[in-house]
């Protein structure tokens, strides 16, 4: 790619991330070219789609989401890593309201531009709920969609005005449900201190 071209779609992911992070997941392609100070025709030779321009705009969260897990692994006790990775893809949710729902019919749809993102952040958080179920902290009768699927209601929990004050109490209580040890999710209440 050309160094000029390169600026342009970088700077129309500049845009199109802070007017996302502003407006919601379904900010309108023609408001994020006004803003980027583009026609629209431009936007859509760079991304011919809204879920193309989504993939690109989420694509670098999504490996830092995915790597997070494979450091977690490592450096971190099974329970603590799992429940310290559901905090962080929570907390990024609540960046762009209305991306769980995205990323849930994402997962589904496999001709999606973000599935194959989506279904690699999915098994980087099972990778951790399978390693804690093996060292007996966490319940063996959930999987990586059901981890998922938590996540999605908690970042919705936190998309919610009237219940926002309090997402990082009901994460405690999910953290607790989900963790098989005595007192599990003390301390996962920092996910309400964002």
């Amino acid at each position: 790619m050309r160094a000029d071209a390169k600026r342009n779609r970088d700077h129309l992911l500049a845009v199109a991330g802070t007017t996302a992070a502003e407006q919601g997941i379904d900010v309108s392609m023609r408001d994020i070219a006004r803003r980027a100070g583009v026609g629209l025709a431009t936007l859509l030779r760079h991304f011919p789609t809204r879920e193309a321009l989504l993939e690109a705009l989420l694509h670098t969260s999504f490996g830092d989401l995915t790597a997070k897990a494979s450091e977690l692994e490592t450096s971190h006790a099974a329970e603590d890593a799992l429940v310290s990775w559901v905090r962080d893809c929570v907390a990024w949710t609540t960046e762009y309201r209305g991306v769980t729902v995205l990323m849930a019919a994402a997962i589904e749809d496999p001709e999606s531009a973000l599935h194959a993102s989506c279904v690699t952040l999915r098994a980087a958080g099972a990778r951790l709920l399978v390693r804690a179920q093996a060292t007996g902290g966490a319940r063996s009768d959930i999987d990586g969609d059901d981890l998922f699927a938590l996540i999605a209601m908690l970042a919705w929990a936190g998309d919610q005005p009237a219940l926002a004050p309090r997402a990082g109490h009901l994460f405690d209580i999910v953290a607790s449900a989900v963790l098989t040890s005595a007192g599990a999710g003390q301390g996962a209440g920092a996910y309400g201190e964002r």
